[in-house]
């Protein structure tokens, strides 16, 4: 679902390919629902061993990020797995994670879990473009440097699995809240920010370098 809420564009989790696809490159929207993590290990997991992921992530979200979560071994409270006397879980810190590490699993990942919405750092190459234009999905960066404020919108870690791979590595189940902002750089139609802005840096370089030799051509 997106509504507009304050002046802001905000998706609530589960959304369907028809509102992606009113998303385009350069739109800035914020997120609340559910959204996982899962970065390198879990995308070989998923694309490599042919393992299928722990939860359902179809029409929702996946962060590449590696979070730092801190552990209450309260046994006076209900866990993620909702039972008594084991842990309970606090985000402390949940940064983007650089997505092009993912750039080669992401096109089998999408297809197989059917996420919508790919949140990261930095930009995705043609694989990712391919799989959003192809399945309906959309590449948002997070700001880098903000993830203290990333965790201060994620309300509650429901679930944690697949946690013989690391605290960073496994897939951490969130539910946020006005988690953003989220730029989207990919959108379903392929169309990738980063890859037409260099384009357009590249040519707007070499004209500054041809009007600065006109002004430098005396010196040797």
């Amino acid at each position: 679902m997106i509504d507009k809420i304050n002046g802001k564009t905000v998706i609530t989790t589960p959304v369907s390919a028809e509102e992606i696809a009113s998303l385009h490159v350069g739109d800035v929207f914020y997120l609340d629902g559910e959204m996982v993590t899962g970065r390198d290990s879990v995308h070989a997991r998923v694309v490599t061993e042919g393992q299928q992921l722990p939860v359902d992530i179809k029409d929702k979200v996946i962060m590449h990020a590696g979070p730092i979560v801190r552990i209450h071994n309260d046994a006076g409270s209900s866990s993620a797995e909702g039972s008594a006397g084991s842990p309970s879980y606090e985000m402390i810190s949940i940064g983007p994670t650089t997505s092009m590490r993912m750039e080669n699993f992401e096109y089998e990942f999408l297809q197989e879990t059917g996420a919508r919405i790919i949140i990261g750092k930095g930009g995705m190459k043609d694989k990712t473009a391919a799989a959003c234009r192809d399945l309906g999905a959309v590449h948002c960066v997070f700001p880098a440097g903000n993830a203290v404020i990333g965790a201060e919108c994620v309300e509650e870690i429901t679930n944690v699995h697949w946690l013989d791979l690391g605290m960073p590595e496994a897939v951490w189940c969130c539910r946020v809240r006005d988690f953003g902002p989220l730029i989207v750089t990919i959108d379903s139609e392929g169309r990738n920010y980063f890859e037409e802005k260099k384009v357009e840096y590249e040519q707007r370089k070499e004209e500054q370098i041809a009007e600065i030799s006109k002004q430098v051509h005396f010196m040797k």
